[in-house]
């Protein structure tokens, strides 16, 4: 497969090649997935789309159903460790590709916000027999993830957020606002090794693995492809919502049992290199966002990792696992 060999090849000789990989079509063409990818059709803001998602079904089912939510530079794919620890536990698991990622849609207009998002995925759960279910977020995941449960409170069942993001105004702290066309100009000029220095710094705290590696090419590839300009549009618009949309102030509001699961090594806040140093300084400090949200969540758990970054599932997966399967287990399931 693509994805070993590009994990077998080692650190050096890809840094040395970094803009030479692979190149993906615009809906990740090319890129193989862990489990057979679906499509969702349907009609959202006057535009036909569809929606990419891996269904799978445990061997020894337990009744429930956990619903993966990917991050702004993830896929439904760089779920495959969960979803192979879910499924053994006995989870149907469900992973999408969000409108404007991966393997979905990647329209030319969309009036990209949490809400429209949490509504796809409740329409494709709704498609795919689900009524309830465990939504597992990481990082942009863990907004849609508290935005779905804000919403759909009775369907959802528990929350597990993982560094999510949004737990603080990024623009109330100091951070100045970008505009879609300047995130546009800053993602076409993305590149392997740019993804690859932030990602190391900041997901895995200065380390690096060869198995990593894979999810770089995964969003350099697409960015190498000809559909390079529709995929950074989407991405810029993206990152407009993120900015604009933080879910710090209705944390209040979330009633679902949430597990709250911190690599207390993150640094992630959109936006901040573009801010001053003192403003960089005080935004994104995860172990004081951690206990500020836990205060903030009516019921709400926490598990922090003290040596990890902003993806600790990939960083430490039996460290990451152990403490998900634990905490689902121990938090009680709203119905």
């Amino acid at each position: 497969m693509l994805i070993a060999a590009i994990a077998a090849t080692s650190p050096s000789v890809l840094a040395a090649t970094a803009d030479d990989g692979p190149a993906y079509g615009p809906e990740l063409q090319g890129f193989d997935y862990p489990a057979p990818v679906r499509q969702f059709a349907f009609t959202s803001q006057g535009e036909a789309m569809h929606m990419a998602y891996m269904d799978i079904r445990p061997e020894h089912a337990n009744g429930r159903t956990a619903v993966l939510l990917h991050g702004k530079n993830f896929c439904a794919a760089t779920w495959e460790g969960t979803i192979k620890v879910l499924s053994a536990a006995g989870y149907r698991v469900i992973a999408p590709d969000q409108i404007g990622f991966c393997k979905s849609s990647k329209p030319a207009r969309y009036q990209y916000s949490f809400q429209q998002l949490a509504r796809n995925t409740h329409a494709l759960l709704e498609s795919a027999g689900v009524g309830q279910a465990t939504v597992i977020g990481h990082s942009t995941g863990g907004m849609l993830a508290m935005r779905y449960a804000l919403m759909y409170p009775q369907q959802t069942e528990q929350l597990a957020l993982v560094n999510p993001i949004g737990l603080e105004d990024w623009k109330a702290k100091g951070v100045p606002s970008l505009s879609a066309d300047q995130w546009y100009a800053r993602e076409l000029a993305t590149s392997a090794d740019k993804i690859r220095g932030y990602e190391q710094a900041t997901y895995y705290v200065g380390t690096w693995r060869p198995e990593y590696e894979p999810w770089v090419q995964m969003l350099a590839g697409m960015n190498r492809g000809p559909g390079k300009q529709q995929v950074a549009w989407n991405s810029a618009l993206i990152y407009d919502m993120i900015f604009t949309q933080p879910v710090v102030y209705e944390l209040g509001a979330l009633k679902t049992q949430t597990l709250l699961l911190i690599g207390d090594k993150d640094t992630t806040a959109i936006a901040k290199d573009a801010a001053p140093p003192e403003v960089r300084a005080k935004v994104g400090n995860y172990p004081a966002l951690a206990q500020l949200t836990l205060k903030a969540l009516p019921n709400a758990k926490l598990v922090e990792f003290p040596d990890l970054g902003h993806a600790p599932q990939m960083q430490d997966p039996q460290a990451f696992h152990k403490a998900l399967l634990d905490g689902l287990a121990a938090l009680p399931a709203s119905r």
